[in-house]
């Protein structure tokens, strides 16, 4: 089986680095148009120099837009849509900030519903329109296995991701008839710079090693490993071809077997 998505063209959110880029190369690999998004232009102009190109015609690009700033990512992701009509959205931001739900403020939960569940449906809802026309589309929501198995110390991502799921489902349910495609990945433990951030914080405030913090993560994984961006890019990729034109509306672990519901 090999996947050409020649003719498409997709805009990956948080795409410098981790599991964003993971994407992107993938999608580039197989002939996507790719353009990256990220609040930081000089990591994003280095990221898309850096896909692969796999044939001639085939052009990637970037959209500078911060999702911490939703009025000001509203005005930038709008402008690029009506110039950019794009056959796959992938919605990946960066995560909330940890904390347990008994220290956390009603402000914060509200700075994470900007970021998890506003920024995705108003990006989502301005992608639709040249979908919609074109009766073909895919939308990849990067979410977390916390959507069914809340996490520790991660309350704001274990809520909304919540609120976010729920809203594919019923959004997956009405964009069937176009031939519209809405799918989220619930990510387990990758080996990407997010997750490097939170072994060392979690080192700091604990004492343990992050090499001990690290293999312990690793240790409840199934597989005994953390997870490679590409292989989130492998899956996907297919997810955004024709080859999963009957997959719609589903939540699908991507986590090493770490979920113990599936």
């Amino acid at each position: 089986m090999q996947i050409n998505l020649s003719s498409k063209t997709a805009l990956v959110g948080a795409s410098t680095q981790g599991i964003g880029y993971g994407i992107a190369r993938e999608l580039a690999a197989s002939g996507a148009n790719v353009f990256l998004m990220s609040r930081d232009e000089e990591k994003l102009k280095l990221a898309v120099q850096s896909l692969p190109v796999a044939d001639a015609g085939q052009q990637h690009g970037y959209v500078v837009a911060d999702f911490n700033d939703f009025q000001l990512f509203k005005g930038v992701i709008e402008k690029f849509l009506q110039q950019t009509p794009i056959d796959i959205l992938v919605n990946n931001t960066q995560g909330p900030k940890a904390g347990k739900a008994s220290d956390l403020q009603t402000a914060d939960y509200s700075a994470a519903f900007d970021l998890l569940f506003k920024v995705v449906v108003e990006t989502t809802a301005l992608a639709l329109k040249g979908m919609m026309k074109n009766k073909w589309g895919r939308i990849i929501n990067v979410s977390s296995v916390s959507v069914t198995e809340p996490i520790d110390k991660l309350a704001l991502s274990n809520s909304i991701r919540a609120a976010t799921a729920g809203w594919a489902k019923t959004l997956a349910n009405e964009l069937g008839q176009y031939n519209i495609t809405v799918n989220n990945i619930l990510t387990g433990y990758f080996d990407t710079e997010r997750i490097a951030k939170m072994i060392h914080e979690e080192s700091l405030s604990t004492g343990s090693s992050v090499e001990v913090l690290r293999n312990e993560r690793a240790d409840k994984v199934p597989l005994k490993r953390l997870g490679r961006p590409e292989e989130y890019g492998y899956l996907a990729t297919f997810l955004a071809s024709d080859y999963a034109a009957y997959i719609t509306g589903t939540n699908i672990p991507l986590d090493g077997g770490l979920s113990k519901s599936y």
